[in-house]
């Protein structure tokens, strides 16, 4: 089977399951299934960094179907975020995956003012966290200054978007600048990230590099490696800087030989012991869009590399852990939070929008929301 044929079945067979999931969920807002029904997010913590991604698979089905219950239910999400906004305290680095997924994806599908309102103010929040001694956006709130993450680079294009408006051009900026610092501080150099570093608030210096979401400091947490792959080529396709996408090339080849060492779904760090054994389908649907983006920046003939192993990873992971049944909450099984705490192999809710996202890439039906 060709894999347009191959998209179009999974797309055929998404589009009733997100229906009847819009239809249960009568706007609340998902994250993990529990005994195959969602609770609302929205009630336990409406700040959430995942509460966008819900908005993210309404947005790309609707631009896919222009059926309007995807609309609706996306334009519902969007207002009742407003009140994180407001709220604001629980709010840190991760509003680009809050707002690109939601306002902005509106604002691109339907030219709505009040949504590019919400998405630019989204920027100036994350605009807001950048130090101009170390040249980086601090990650988290609370006793965790200094702190920077891999997952930072996801944000970075909400910094992109904003800096073609009023008069916004530093906030590119303040992005590149991010970026650089990312691979300075946690590239290291093997295809490899560290998820966190420490750092000296005043000069930019890394002090400790703890092991977050993986198994130690030192390892290999694969989501993590996912996010800093897709991260680096969306800051090419915004800068056109070629250190970007040879870093995200770099770090794909990592990804690939160690997801190829275990049937092309990726464990929850590639450096931890073979026993117990934890996998991360999350890791494995962000790396295929990263790879799908990599193929579209580079020649045909090295095209292939990167689109025939999305394609591998992108089959296996839905040939083992995908669920099209329209009476359960949840997509993609197979999700890992972390390697030492929270839940394990369990649909979440950016999985599925991952795998929209690709399956989407795949028919050229997507919309660009990064």
């Amino acid at each position: 089977m060709n894999k347009k044929q191959w998209a179009t079945d999974a797309l055929e067979k998404i589009i009733p399951k997100v229906k009847a999931e819009c239809e249960r969920l009568n706007g609340a807002i998902p994250y993990i299934p529990v005994n195959n029904r969602y609770a609302d997010q929205g009630e336990i913590k409406l700040w959430q960094w995942t509460n966008g991604f819900w908005g993210g698979i309404l947005w790309q089905l609707y631009n896919a179907t222009k059926e309007d219950i995807f609309r609706k239910t996306a334009e519902h999400l969007e207002e009742r975020m407003d009140d994180a906004m407001v709220d604001f305290v629980g709010l840190h680095h991760d509003v680009g995956f809050q707002w690109l997924h939601t306002a902005v994806a509106n604002y691109r599908i339907t030219g709505c003012e009040q949504s590019f309102k919400r998405g630019l103010h989204a920027a100036n929040i994350l605009a807001g966290r950048y130090n101009p001694e170390a040249r980086f956006i601090n990650a988290w709130n609370d006793d965790r200054s200094g702190w920077m993450i891999i997952d930072c680079l996801m944000n970075l294009p909400l910094l992109h978007w904003a800096k073609g408006f009023k008069n916004l051009d530093h906030y590119g900026f303040i992005a590149k600048n991010h970026a650089d610092a990312t691979i300075d501080i946690l590239y290291r150099g093997d295809g490899s990230v560290h998820h966190i570093a420490i750092m000296d608030k005043e000069t930019g210096e890394a002090l400790e590099f703890p092991p977050g979401q993986g198994y130690e400091s030192g390892s290999s947490w694969s989501r993590g490696h996912a996010w800093a792959l897709y991260g680096f080529a969306l800051s090419f396709r915004h800068t056109g800087e070629a250190e970007y996408l040879d870093t995200a090339k770099s770090i794909a080849h990592y990804f690939i030989a160690n997801a190829a060492a275990t049937g092309f779904i990726p464990l929850c760090d590639f450096r931890a012991p073979d026993e117990p054994f934890k996998e991360d389908t999350t890791a494995a649907l962000i790396a295929v869009c990263g790879l799908l983006e990599i193929a579209g920046h580079v020649g045909e003939h090295e095209k292939h590399l990167y689109e025939s192993n999305a394609l591998k990873i992108l089959q296996a992971t839905a040939d083992k852990h995908a669920d099209y049944d329209v009476e359960r909450d949840g997509i993609i099984g197979g999700g890992t939070v972390a390697y030492n705490f929270g839940e394990l192999h369990v649909p979440i809710i950016y999985g599925d929008y991952f795998f929209v996202e690709a399956v989407l890439r795949l028919l050229d039906k997507h919309i660009h929301i990064w």
